[in-house]
């Protein structure tokens, strides 16, 4: 990156660098950019066998169908007892 693309993005950003800090900042950039094409190059298309091979449906637990608490023991801490819990309004 040229020194007169950092200049003018300083500009754009109301930033000010001496002569010395602006060459740094343009090599910085020009690494940062260089990184970023390099990232470009990794292959992200969708395999959905490589995608899903740390899934092993033994080391899942078991779903096992237990009791729901009953209604009246959920709702005594309520403010309203008309089977609904009542939250304070965030949205006005």
């Amino acid at each position: 990156m040229d020194l007169e693309m950092v200049k003018y993005l300083s500009q754009l950003g109301k930033l000010s660098f001496t002569d010395e800090e602006l060459e740094k900042m343009a090599g910085d950039m020009t690494d940062i950019i260089e990184i970023m094409d390099t990232i470009k190059e990794i292959d992200v298309t969708y395999d959905p066998v490589k995608d899903n091979h740390n899934v092993f449906l033994n080391d899942l637990r078991k779903d096992i169908p237990a009791d729901s608490f009953p209604t009246e023991k959920i709702l005594q801490n309520a403010v309203s007892s008309e089977d609904a819990f009542v939250v304070p309004k965030v949205v006005e």
